[in-house]
């Protein structure tokens, strides 16, 4: 596998802050595993739902062909999230995004509102 890119580690954790808040949120008695991240990204512990989410939404993200003009994913002209995993993380990155926002965190409004 070849190296990441910055912008690739930089959304991989973005997309790992979301998933983790929404399953500490919706799925808190809920037994969790550790998910591996890509490279030295380490791990993060989450439902199986929630960890099936973000290593899909890890792998597209990876595989993405947009990577020296690539938009965030809501604006792009590319989908490649199939329909209901693309309604799944619409739902999650609402959720937290919100969460996030209220939690004084200025990287997170930056990309909810770009």
């Amino acid at each position: 596998m070849e190296t990441m890119t910055k912008r690739q580690k930089k959304d991989i954790r973005l997309l790992t802050g979301f998933v983790r808040l929404y399953c500490a949120g919706h799925h808190g008695e809920t037994s969790r595993v550790d998910v591996r991240l890509p490279a030295d990204l380490g791990t993060v512990p989450l439902c199986g739902e929630c960890g099936q989410l973000l290593s899909y939404a890890v792998s597209k993200r990876l595989s993405c062909p947009l990577e020296g003009e690539k938009p965030s994913c809501k604006r792009c002209r590319i989908h490649c999230y199939g329909d209901r995993e693309r309604q799944k993380i619409r739902q999650v990155m609402a959720w937290a995004g919100k969460r996030m926002i209220m939690s004084g965190r200025l990287a997170y409004l930056w990309h909810y509102l770009f």
